[in-house]
């Protein structure tokens, strides 16, 4: 028995183990501790374990596409001097190329963030392994990834914590450093980063904080900019005193990084000792006040140059440099609501309430739109008064029935019967006669000279108070359809023009105030029209979209003709206390609405005013607006352009 149990023992003893653990032979403690074979072993299985997950893992991961949010870009609109706008969409980007980024900016980036940058492979394993351990931890993964990596998150993956998220990071990192050049994935990272204030990417960022472009930023500037990679919603120092403190702070950390990694010069850090401060913060994306219509007024104008769609436009990416004048929009809007707080109590005055006004200003040398007044608020009211139709135009129409009347002459009903057409200068017709001959309502013209006669006003007389009844009659003689081309023709649009009916002649025409502008400016320019636009140029990508160049000039009518007009139209400019050609609606007028039109030598502009209660169709009654001495609102759009005009180029002071 005893033999037997010693055989069995003398086997088990014998017979080795895979792994000699416990480890026979030892007693106590040490039959429990590893030898330095078994130590090596093991770290070594555990490294080939990890290399093998790592292969697969790297086989397994492949570089996504772009997630939707990296390829949104923002649209930025430009004034005409080149400053910028606003920009708009949902995502406030601006992909810029790295030579557009000031090199100073690029330097402040890279020793903030990643100062082996062009030397590492893309990756930190530090980062990783940190990750692991803040995860084990039950905490939040860290930060510590390098510039590629950050890069792959903002454009490839989401913006989540895991080590899941970390390790594919990690990965695609790797492969996109050997895909992708240094220069490409910091250009990619520069666009991408969020730097609070509304901005994705580094022209955003510049353009929201300094009002500038990135490629101006000077080394200071640039290096706050760097600063708000950590967390804009930190260093910010526009948001509190203990966000200032920590910009500063880190602002010079960043400056001095960068003179111990070889990026600057000690004599150049010297430079800037003072804390750059970043403008207010502001909402760069609003559509308030003006700024929307204006944008809706040259998206409408690029869809119609360019082809571009609107779902082509809403994916971004569009630099949209437009006409407008800051000056002169801010100068308007100023003008508008001045007059209508001065002259008008909507709270007293029940006529005073639900008033519109609509303006728009004109460069008549080349077409170019300068200024618009489409309402208070183009987030409250949508509709653009400035470029909208269904406001009739009243006595405003009539210098076209002149005009006309000009251009094609008329039957002369008095002995002997001639022909008053002064671009043929018909026998016995002097230069220059018609506007100021004497056309009764019954068709009876006296040429110029005699004396007054107030049953026979003269054309001009007509065209300043009154006169209806004399221009309905001029309109019929010369051919209503004559005098809806010479508008057209002059600037309005067809699809405007009211009824050919009596009444036609006296402004039944519906034109915009763009629209009017451009007509009056092409009494102003000689009788040339030039076509209304409102964006000079659309870069996509750095490349000049083609469609853009200004509409070429058309003689719309002979330069006597237009030279008549605008001395005609001087009478009604001196009648409102302005020396300028301008056209308005008058006494006589019972349509509902008020217009102003003059030109001065560089500018004609256009102002309507009106009544609408809002979402209903039919214009209110004018009656009683801004009190029973206002005929009916009238005095209110010449008011208009005088603050405006008056304001800017010191004319048109009187009243």
């Amino acid at each position: 028995m005893g033999t037997h149990a010693h055989g069995k023992k003398s086997r088990r003893r014998g017979r080795k183990r895979l792994v000699d653990y416990p480890r026979t032979g030892r007693s106590g403690v040490r039959r429990w501790l590893p030898s330095w074979r078994q130590l090596v072993g093991t770290a070594g299985l555990f490294v080939l374990c990890v290399a093998v997950l790592f292969i697969c893992v790297y086989v397994s991961v492949d570089i996504p596409d772009e997630n939707e949010a990296a390829r949104r870009e923002a649209n930025v609109y430009y004034w005409s001097d080149g400053t910028q706008m606003v920009s708009t969409g949902e995502v406030n980007r601006q992909n810029v190329e790295l030579d557009q980024i000031a090199p100073s900016a690029v330097h402040a980036v890279i020793a903030a963030e990643n100062e082996t940058f062009y030397e590492d492979s893309g990756v930190s394993p530090k980062g990783l392994a940190r990750a692991a351990v803040s995860m084990a931890r039950g905490q939040e993964t860290q930060g510590g990834s390098t510039i590629t990596q950050q890069y792959v998150k903002n454009t490839y993956l989401s913006q989540d914590q895991t080590v899941t998220r970390k390790v594919k990071e990690f990965v695609i990192a790797l492969k996109l450093d050997r895909k992708k050049s240094k220069d490409e994935i910091l250009k990619g990272y520069l666009n991408t980063s969020w730097f609070g204030r509304g901005a994705n990417g580094i022209e955003a960022a510049a353009h929201a904080y300094y009002g500038i472009p990135a490629k101006q930023l000077n080394p200071s500037q640039g290096a706050l900019l760097a600063a708000l990679l950590k967390g804009a919603e930190l260093y910010d120092p526009a948001v509190s005193a203990a966000n200032h403190e920590r910009a500063r702070e880190r602002w010079a950390w960043i400056l001095d990084r960068q003179v111990g990694v070889g990026l600057m010069t000690k004599s150049e850090r010297a430079k800037y000792r003072t804390f750059p401060e970043p403008r207010k913060r502001s909402r760069s994306t609003s559509l308030g006040g003006q700024t929307g219509y204006l944008v809706d007024v040259a998206n409408r104008y690029v869809k119609q140059s360019t082809g571009l769609t609107d779902e082509e436009l809403a994916r971004g990416g569009y630099e949209i440099h437009t006409t407008f004048d800051r000056g002169k929009v801010r100068g308007l809007e100023r003008a508008v609501r001045r007059v209508l707080a001065r002259d008008t109590d909507p709270k007293k005055r029940a006529a005073d309430r639900f008033l519109q006004v609509g303006a728009a200003s004109f460069r008549p040398s080349d077409g170019a739109v300068l200024a618009l007044y489409g309402g208070p608020d183009a987030t409250e009211h949508f509709t653009n008064n400035a470029d909208t139709s269904g406001v009739p135009a009243g006595s405003a129409f009539k210098p076209f029935v002149l005009a006309a009347a000009l251009q094609n002459g008329l039957s002369v009903r008095e002995q002997p019967v001639v022909e008053a057409r002064l671009a043929d200068h018909a026998p016995g017709v002097p230069r220059g006669t018609l506007a100021d001959s004497r056309y009764a309502a019954d068709g009876t013209l006296r040429l110029s000279g005699g004396a007054a006669d107030p049953d026979h006003p003269t054309l001009r007389q007509a065209l300043v108070g009154g006169g209806n009844a004399t221009y309905v009659r001029l309109g019929t003689d010369v051919g209503r359809d004559k005098v809806r081309r010479t508008a057209v023709a002059a600037g309005l649009l067809r699809q405007s023009m009211g009824r050919l009916e009596p009444a036609f002649s006296v402004g039944t025409s519906t034109p915009s105030a763009i629209r009017m502008a451009t007509a009056y400016g092409t009494f102003a320019s000689a009788g040339v029209r030039h076509d209304p636009y409102s964006v000079t140029e659309v870069l996509k990508d750095g490349e000049s979209l083609p469609g853009l160049a200004p509409p070429p000039a058309q003689r719309a009518l002979d330069q006597d003709v237009a030279r008549q007009v605008g001395d005609a139209l001087r009478a009604v400019g001196r009648d409102v206390g302005v020396d300028v050609p301008a056209g308005r609606t008058g006494d006589q007028d019972r349509l509902k609405s008020a217009w102003f039109a003059a030109y001065t030598k560089d500018m004609s502009t256009a102002v309507t005013l009106f009544r609408l209660r809002p979402d209903e169709p039919q214009l209110l009654p004018m009656s009683g607006v801004a009190g029973k001495k206002s005929g009916r609102g009238n005095v209110l759009p010449p008011r208009i352009w005088q603050e405006y005009v008056g304001g800017a180029h010191g004319a048109g002071k009187g009243r």
